[in-house]
């Protein structure tokens, strides 16, 4: 005999009435459980300090996504090298240790000399020289990460670079035997063809590197210089605009494809905004931060055309070795930008 309650000032409702509703609440919990569990945490690493303006840029990307995706992709950006240290960010993004990463494009140079075509000195020494050789070198630096499992998403570049020394550089002969600080393969060859001592050194170090006597000189931007306060250790800024290095950001293949087609959407159009935000972000930094280094007692200059002509004779000397090292590939990229 099937039992029935009669609420108070409600129809009789049987107990298999009950069971049933029971059933459909818990496939409504179940549901939105599930749908709160495809809602995806990233965590992304970036090697430089929350006030930089590549950080702050990226976790203005960050939050574009978040904004765009209704909190369906959240990215958490790690700055300074606190989860990941600046080395080991690609391969740890490749491996699937972290889905997203960000890393200065000419750390790959030992494993694919393409990597470095934005560091050769006087390729491309401006911010409209910079560009067009992005948009030569875009597409097969994608296709060589893709072969890593690696999506390339934006690329933001610095500063151009400049000399940091103790000392006025007029010629160059000035850096011969002097301790200097390099960051990538570029920067290090510069250094031995002036003469100096190249040493590696990560941004965060640059001042215990400065103080315990490690390193005497910097090759840099105006950002890194400033945001270091080269001023505590340093005198001279030379202006010489050797080449503008692009910091990359890139995602694991696989974690890309996982997410669904409009949140891959939402993802791409936050980075192409991201990239030229970036790129306007970059041009602002230089004049600003030249200005905080001379307001700080930083003597600022131009090179002299001496230095220009010696520089520019290292840098004919480094492009003809990159292009023995890049081979063919080197030269299709290096005639696609000149063409342009």
């Amino acid at each position: 005999m099937q039992t029935s309650i009669r609420p108070f000032g409600q129809h009789p409702v049987s107990a298999r009435s009950l069971k049933r509703a029971g059933s459909v609440l818990t496939a409504a919990a179940l549901t939105l459980m599930v749908g709160s569990a495809q809602a995806t945490d990233w965590d992304m690493p970036t090697p430089y300090g929350d006030s930089n303006f590549h950080t702050v840029n990226i976790q203005q990307f960050a939050d574009d996504v978040r904004e765009a995706t209704d909190g369906e992709l959240d990215i958490t950006v790690h700055s300074s090298g606190s989860l990941i240290k600046h080395p080991e960010i690609k391969n740890s993004v490749r491996r699937g240790l972290v889905p997203i990463g960000e890393l200065i494009m000419s750390r790959l140079a030992n494993e694919d000399p393409l990597f470095e075509v934005d560091s050769v000195p006087y390729l491309a020494s401006d911010y409209d020289q910079a560009w067009k050789l992005w948009q030569a070198s875009k597409d097969v630096l994608s296709k060589r990460l893709e072969k890593q499992r690696l999506k390339l998403l934006f690329s933001v570049p610095w500063p151009p670079q400049g000399i940091y020394t103790q000392f006025e550089v007029k010629t160059g002969e000035e850096l011969k035997g002097v301790k200097m600080r390099a960051y990538n393969k570029s920067s290090e060859q510069l250094a031995e063809l002036l003469g100096a001592i190249p040493t590696q050194v990560e941004v965060p170090d640059i001042p215990t590197a400065f103080g315990t006597g490690r390193v005497d000189a910097m090759i840099t931007s105006p950002s890194t210089g400033a945001n270091t306060r080269a001023w505590d250790y340093l005198t001279h800024f030379n202006h010489a605009q050797l080449w503008l290095p692009k910091n990359m950001v890139v995602i694991n293949a696989k974690a890309f494809d996982k997410l669904p087609e409009e949140v891959q959407k939402a993802v791409e159009d936050a980075a192409e905004v991201a990239e030229k935000r970036g790129w306007e972000a970059s041009k602002a930094e230089t004049e600003a931060k030249i200005k905080i280094m001379q307001d700080n007692g930083i003597e600022v200059s131009e090179p002299s055309p001496e230095l220009v002509k010696h520089l520019q004779k290292i840098g004919e000397t480094m492009t003809e070795e990159w292009l023995g090292r890049a081979g063919e590939s080197g030269q299709a990229l290096l005639d696609a930008y000149r063409a342009q």
